[in-house]
């Protein structure tokens, strides 16, 4: 069977996993998306592109297979800017289609045109033009690029005329997986186990990277268990080691209340582990925050960074790093004697609880009372993320998602929606500020038309909370941060969900429980008043 360009690519996207494509069409990508439908990819209408891509984020966080963002020529190419830029960011494997109009047709034609691959090139891992002939040499380069390593988003532009061309012979160039790099033997390797034996205070932190190295998690949980290491992990890592487990002292990254108890623990220590640690998700205090002396790293790719160093560093699988780190060394019973990690356990636990009777600690505290243990969780930016990602306890990978090293607004939403696709009967709660929503009321009719039902819980307090909380504590004027307030039960209902009001802990269990069993969307909306956060964060 003779095959066009956009078949090859749609047969390769589905051949890798990808099972949904997310945007909106335009005249140049019609080809495109027939040939997606046509391979078994669904497309999903959404409102805005930047939406779509989050979307494809949470397909991905369900199935593991690489996310689809098609958007057609010029404003649809620049809409989508800020979530690839998340996806890099965030080592999200997002594969981005787009039309173009064809090389000599730009010659003398200029509407809606500009230079796409220029735009994408400084925020995508690799971008290619698709040419006559070679698309099935190009999309496995792409897949392979998005996935390989650190993972993150390839762009593709697609000629017009390219689009429709047959390809006569379609050929496999799927590189082989690669090995697992092990650590090779060497001086630098046996004195790292011999730090490791030699320790009677150790710390690991875990990022990101560990969720993209296979068996990884496995291993590193079976790791601290044997050598009795507790281990902090960034927000994006939350759930690698189940939060109950009495060597998790949590996710940590961006509030100062958490950093007064673990910064310390990170300088007393007598080995600090960094593995698949990347700082992209930190504040600017996680600078330097250990001795590099002490330190030994194990990452996928060169520290080039410089937030952290560390004297014994490895390049190389998360897993067989840790595999090799290990190799002939009896386990530990105990490290950190006197009881400090119980007791800095206990630390963060009472700084994250509050004396109120109604607030932003009370409503997530509550929702996780109620809501199902395996409950995955999307978190919108703002000053609830940092809350909540301190509060909410993970009891396996990726079960809160939430934009970390780009911290953008509008992401709780779609995320959710992308993988309800995926995972429809997974339980699932999203958190947002009202600023967050209102970015993406829009996204409520993607949601009715697709028939998810999803839990909406929105904070209210008509400000942008974190910012004016930044403006107070730096003493300057109150400005842009204040807005209206949305009444956005009403809101819910002229979208067609359900929308009520908990302004109680009361309330918000009797709404929570029948939102859970309702078989429509349902936002709840929480006024929590203005200065909500002081002294939370």
């Amino acid at each position: 069977m003779t095959l066009t360009t956009v078949d090859i690519i749609a047969q390769r996207l589905f051949e890798a996993g990808c099972r949904h494509a997310f945007g909106i069409p335009g005249g140049e990508v019609l080809a495109m998306m027939e040939a997606l439908a046509r391979a078994g990819i669904r497309f999903t209408l959404t409102k805005h592109e930047n939406a779509a891509g989050f979307m494809a984020e949470g397909t991905h966080h369900a199935n593991g297979a690489p996310g689809i963002l098609l958007a057609t020529v010029g404003p649809g190419i620049a809409n989508a800017f800020n979530v690839i830029a998340n996806a890099q960011q965030d080592r999200v494997p997002l594969i981005v289609l787009s039309g173009c109009i064809d090389e000599d047709t730009q010659l003398s034609f200029t509407h809606q045109v500009f230079n796409h691959k220029a735009v994408m090139a400084p925020i995508t891992k690799a971008t290619f033009t698709a040419v006559e002939g070679a698309s099935d040499l190009m999309i496995d380069k792409a897949i392979t690029i998005a996935t390989d390593g650190r993972a993150g988003p390839v762009y593709i532009d697609i000629p017009i005329r390219v689009a429709t061309a047959f390809h006569a012979t379609a050929n496999k160039h799927l590189r082989k997986p690669l090995a697992a790099i092990t650590p090779a033997p060497s001086t630098q390797l046996q004195e790292a186990r011999a730090k490791l034996a030699a320790s009677k205070k150790p710390i690991m932190v875990a990022g990101l990277d560990v969720l993209y190295d296979d068996g990884a998690t496995d291993e590193l949980k079976q790791f601290v268990e044997r050598f009795q290491i507790p281990l902090v992990t960034t927000y994006k890592a939350k759930g690698i080691l189940p939060e109950n487990h009495p060597l998790a002292l949590g996710g940590h990254g961006l509030s100062q209340r958490s950093d007064k108890v673990v910064l310390p623990l990170l300088e007393s220590a007598d080995m600090v582990l960094a593995v698949g640690y990347d700082p992209i998700e930190m504040r600017d205090g996680w600078i330097n925050p250990w001795d590099p002396a002490k330190a030994i790293e194990i990452c996928l790719i060169e520290n080039t960074h410089y937030v952290h160093h560390a004297d014994l560093s490895f390049i190389c699988s998360i897993k067989e790093g840790l595999k090799a780190l290990s190799y002939g060394l009896e386990p530990k019973e105990t490290s950190w004697p006197g009881g400090k990690m119980a007791q800095a356990q206990q630390q963060l636990s009472e700084r994250f609880r509050f004396d109120e009777s109604w607030g932003p600690a009370t409503v997530i505290e509550t929702v996780r009372r109620i809501a199902p243990l395996d409950t995955i969780a999307t978190a919108d930016t703002g000053a609830h993320r940092i809350l909540l990602s301190q509060i909410w306890q993970c009891h396996k990978p990726r079960s809160l998602l939430q934009s970390t090293g780009l911290c953008t607004m509008g992401c709780a939403l779609p995320l959710a929606l992308g993988y309800k696709l995926v995972k429809p009967d997974a339980p699932m709660i999203v958190f947002t500020g009202d600023a967050g929503l209102e970015m993406v009321l829009g996204e409520l009719a993607t949601m009715r038309d697709l028939k998810i039902p999803l839990v909406v819980i929105v904070f209210v307090d008509a400000s942008l909370a974190l910012i004016e909380l930044k403006q107070r504590g730096t003493r300057r004027q109150n400005l842009g941060v204040d807005f209206g307030k949305t009444d956005f039960a009403k809101v819910a209902i002229a979208m067609g969900g359900n929308g009520v009001i908990a302004a109680s802990e009361t309330d918000l269990e009797i709404e929570l429980q029948q939102a859970l069993d309702g078989d429509r969307f349902t936002i709840i909306a929480t006024p929590i008043g203005r200065k909500a956060y002081d002294g939370k964060l």
